[in-house]
C-alpha cells in the first residue's frame, strides 16, 4: 500500500514538473505555471467561493452516479440472470444504449427545468446503460450449476440472488463504476457549461469567457481532483468488498 501511495505521489510530481517545463517554455498568459494555480485554489479555498462550487459539483456527480446504479444494478442482474427477461429487454437496451444521450440535454431542461434534477438526471442516464450493460454481461457468464446447487440446498430465488449472483457480478460491476466516474465527471462540466451559475464547470466556462486563464486552470484541475477522488474512495470500497480478487 505505501508502495503504491509512493508511486502515485512521484507520478503527480512529475506531471506538475512536465507542467512547469510546458509553462516556462512556452512563456504564455494561457499555460500559467502551477504554483500561481495552487496559490489561486488555495486563495479560493480560504475565502469559500471555491468549496461552494466544489460542494455542488461533488453532490451532482454523486448523486447521478448513486441513481444510476441503483436502477442498473438490479435491472441488469435480473436481465443477465433470467433468460426469458433478458430475450424480452436485450432488443430495447440494443437499441437504446447506442444513443449519444447528451445530446437529450435541452430536451431534459425543458422537462425538468434548469434546477440540480436535471443535470443529475442526465448523468444518471449515461452511466445508467453503462453499468447496466457490464452487469448484465457479468450475471450472464456465471455458470447455471452454481444455481442448481443452491437450488438443491433449499434455496429461494432472492438468496440465489443474494449469495450467487450479486457477490460473483461485483468485481465487474465496479470495474463498470471505475469506467463511469470519468464519464460522470465529463458530463458533469457539460452539463454545467450552461444554464447555471454554479459548479466547477461554470467556473471553467465563465473564466475561460473573461480569459482568466489562472481561474480556468483553477477549475479545471479541481474538477480533475474531484474524479481522482471518487476514483480512490472506489478502490478502497473495491478492496473491501471484493478482497478475493486481489492477490497481495
Amino acid at each position: 500500500m505505501m508502495g503504491r501511495k509512493r508511486d502515485i505521489l512521484i507520478a503527480a510530481l512529475i506531471l506538475l514538473a512536465l507542467w512547469q517545463a510546458a509553462a516556462l517554455l512556452l512563456d504564455s498568459m494561457a499555460l500559467p505555471q502551477p504554483w500561481i494555480v495552487l496559490v489561486d485554489i488555495g486563495s479560493r479555498i480560504a475565502d469559500g467561493s471555491l468549496l461552494d462550487d466544489l460542494a455542488i459539483s461533488t453532490f451532482r456527480a454523486l448523486c447521478g452516479i448513486g441513481l444510476a446504479l441503483a436502477a442498473a444494478v438490479p435491472l441488469g442482474l435480473a436481465v443477465g440472470a433470467e433468460a426469458s427477461l433478458g430475450r424480452r429487454l436485450s432488443p430495447f437496451i440494443y437499441l437504446l444504449y447506442p444513443i449519444p444521450h447528451v445530446v437529450l440535454l435541452p430536451l431534459i431542461i425543458i422537462l425538468f427545468g434548469i434546477g440540480n434534477f436535471s443535470k443529475i438526471f442526465l448523468i444518471a442516464l449515461i452511466v445508467f446503460f453503462q453499468i447496466l450493460v457490464t452487469t448484465r454481461d457479468a450475471a450472464r457468464t456465471i455458470h447455471r450449476n452454481y444455481f442448481h446447487a443452491m437450488q438443491t440446498l433449499g434455496a429461494t430465488r432472492l438468496q440465489i440472488y443474494r449469495h450467487v449472483i450479486l457477490p460473483a457480478s461485483l468485481p465487474k460491476i465496479l470495474t463498470a463504476l471505475r469506467i463511469s466516474i470519468g464519464t460522470a465527471v465529463a458530463i458533469l462540466f457539460f452539463v454545467e457549461s450552461f444554464a447555471t451559475t454554479t459548479g466547477l464547470g461554470y467556473i471553467i466556462m465563465d473564466s475561460w469567457g473573461r480569459a482568466d486563464y489562472v481561474a480556468l486552470y483553477t477549475g479545471i484541475s479541481c474538477m480533475a481532483l474531484l474524479g481522482f477522488a471518487l476514483y480512490l474512495l472506489l478502490d478502497r470500497l473495491e478492496r473491501r468488498l471484493c478482497a478475493w480478487t486481489r492477490s497481495n
